[in-house]
């Protein structure tokens, strides 16, 4: 008898105060606190390793990463391994993922950038995830979100 493993999803938003361009620039470059290639000893995309080289961005202008194997390379448990599946430049980012934390099952991340005045909304949706592992994926993409935001918040400061 074959059980099936309970899914669920789960999306959070963000307004960013700065442009869509600055946003998307910034999550995919991995030198920028909070996104998902924060902390990464290595960052390999297609058998290159692009960490501590250009952001992700410029080697996907280069190179196209779409379908491209990526694993990003940090401290068990924390290594994570999927692919890209869609970068529409300053307006979205679509990413197979998988890790410890999603039991086997490719989990699958967009994140949306729409402009909102002077403003971006973030818009994060990670779906496909083992229903027990939800409250824990909320609770760290909330902490990159943070730490990602106040990059963009702190100088803006008066």
């Amino acid at each position: 008898m074959t059980t099936t493993m309970k899914t669920t999803e789960l999306t959070l938003t963000r307004l960013i105060p700065a442009t869509p361009a600055e946003v998307f620039g910034a999550w995919m470059d991995p030198r920028h606190p909070g996104n998902p290639w924060t902390g990464a000893k290595k960052l390999i995309l297609d058998g290159r390793v692009v960490s501590g080289a250009p952001p992700i961005r410029e080697v996907e202008e280069v190179e196209q990463p779409v379908d491209a194997p990526l694993a990003l390379v940090a401290a068990e448990p924390w290594a994570h391994y999927g692919r890209f599946i869609a970068i529409e430049p300053n307006q979205r980012i679509q990413y197979a993922w998988m890790s410890p934390f999603t039991r086997g099952l490719e989990s699958v991340v967009t994140v949306a950038f729409e402009k909102k005045g002077e403003d971006t909304l973030v818009m994060l949706n990670h779906a496909n995830l083992p229903e027990e592992m939800g409250s824990l994926h909320e609770r760290g993409w909330n902490y990159c979100f943070n730490q990602f935001s106040e990059k963009f918040t702190a100088g803006r400061r008066r």
